[in-house]
């Protein structure tokens, strides 16, 4: 398997679909819900047809995992892409330039190829596992900073948060009160690419899904950062929990995580 092929049609794809949510942002007419809190948009069933098509087109056999429509041709699962045509719908609906698509491939259940863009600036996040990770087409790296107390957190909040308020907001009770700051951007596949590219030190959200976290954890590792689950367990895309650092806060971090 030629990962660097799958890259370019993975970035093809990203276009692609990013030339249909620009067309689409700040003209939404009909916003639908898949929860009380979970919005989808024409913009995301459109998004996520074009990378299907596009990828079906040069592999026709692999399986796919998107957010809006389950599994495409499970059988071949060998050769799975995992994709969130957009990330950031609640912020999209809001014309809130902060959102963007997520495209990950895994070959054996393990993700060797990610790709994140922002349709709105233009920035591009990729990684071939093995290769680094890059922001368009030059070599990023995490933060040097090994202070909490001189760290910027970024986090998420779960759509269904109701049962589990408390132990959500005591674990951003104890990073707020440790750390220089935190933000709530609203898409965690950018997330996760910003503390690839040293913006923040670490993200850490739960509840969210495979094509939420694929592409951008393993942008994040690329970029010589560490992802685990909040106790410091190796991640996997079906874990509840992410947590992705610089690797200098994790442990830091990690122990303020834990119920």
């Amino acid at each position: 398997m030629d990962l660097n092929e799958v890259k370019n049609v993975g970035i093809g794809a990203a276009y692609a679909s990013a030339e249909i949510l620009n067309r689409h942002f700040g003209k939404l007419t009909h916003i639908d819900k898949k929860g009380p809190k979970d919005l989808v948009t024409d913009a995301d069933v459109e998004s996520q047809e074009q990378i299907i098509k596009t990828i079906r087109a040069r592999y026709p056999d692999h399986c796919i995992m998107a957010e809006e429509s389950g599994f495409h041709n499970e059988a071949s699962a060998e050769c799975q892409w995992i994709i969130d045509p957009l990330d950031g719908t609640t912020n999209f609906a809001h014309k809130l330039p902060i959102f963007c698509v997520s495209i990950a491939f895994a070959h054996e259940a393990k993700t060797k190829v990610g790709i994140v863009l922002n349709p709105v600036n233009g920035e591009l996040f990729t990684a071939v596992e093995g290769e680094g990770a890059e922001l368009n087409g030059r070599p990023i790296s995490v933060s040097a900073q090994t202070e909490l107390s001189e760290s910027l957190l970024v986090t998420g909040f779960p759509y269904e948060f109701q049962s589990k308020i408390q132990s959500v907001m005591n674990r951003f009770q104890k990073c707020l009160s440790t750390a220089r700051g935190i933000r709530r951007l609203g898409s965690a596949a950018l997330d996760l690419c910003f503390v690839a590219c040293g913006r923040f030190e670490a993200f850490w959200e739960e509840n969210l899904n495979p094509w939420d976290t694929a592409a951008g954890a393993l942008i994040a590792e690329a970029a010589g950062g560490r992802v685990t689950d909040f106790s410091g367990n190796p991640y996997t895309i079906d874990k509840n929990e992410i947590l992705a650092t610089n690797g200098h806060i994790h442990n830091a971090v990690s122990s303020l995580l834990e119920a």
